[in-house]
């Protein structure tokens, strides 16, 4: 059975930038402890904007500039960056909360043969919410996990909330 496991939005305006939590910096070693024992195939999300970024749709209700390409805000937290070194990962940028590519991307590296989904990443309460979601839709037969100690949540209530929701939709929260 394969194994993929999906690193959400694991960079620098999430973690300590523009957007950063102290709980968002507290998962860092343990994701890149994650991404280092990992024994499958790593997708990684990248949050990806535009300098039009405050036009957008997106922008008008959150008006904070983050994760604008090319950036250093845009780039991978370090420490994830490092553990990522020599894996076998695909990065997936994504102009919104949820990737509609990231399923097709995983249905073609699965082939034929049965799959495991586990999450990792920021945040809890938008980006792995609305992925995991995506990816239960997509693959409601395949088992999806999150787990909950390498995820952050725009606040601790919210991240909690979060993860209830994923567990009411059948997703292993671990």
């Amino acid at each position: 059975m394969k194994q993929f496991l999906i690193v959400v939005d694991m960079q620098k305006d999430f973690v300590d930038g523009a957007l950063g939590t102290p709980e968002a910096v507290a998962i860092v070693p343990r994701v890149a402890e994650k991404i280092r024992q990992f024994p499958g195939e790593i997708f990684v999300t990248m949050d990806t904007h535009g300098s039009d970024y405050l036009e957008s749709s997106e922008g008008k209700k959150l008006p904070v500039p983050h994760c604008i390409r090319e950036t250093a805000g845009w780039q991978l937290n370090g420490l994830v960056a490092q553990a990522l070194e020599g894996k076998n990962y695909t990065l997936v940028e994504k102009p919104t909360f949820g990737s509609v590519e990231l399923p097709r991307r995983i249905a073609r590296a699965a082939g034929e043969e049965p799959f495991t989904l586990e999450l990792i990443g920021l945040c809890t309460d938008i980006c792995v919410v609305s992925n995991a979601l995506l990816l239960k839709a997509s693959f409601p037969e395949a088992p999806i996990s999150v787990d909950a100690s390498c995820c952050a949540g725009v606040s601790p209530k919210t991240h909690q909330a979060a993860l209830d929701t994923m567990a009411c939709c059948q997703i292993d929260i671990l």
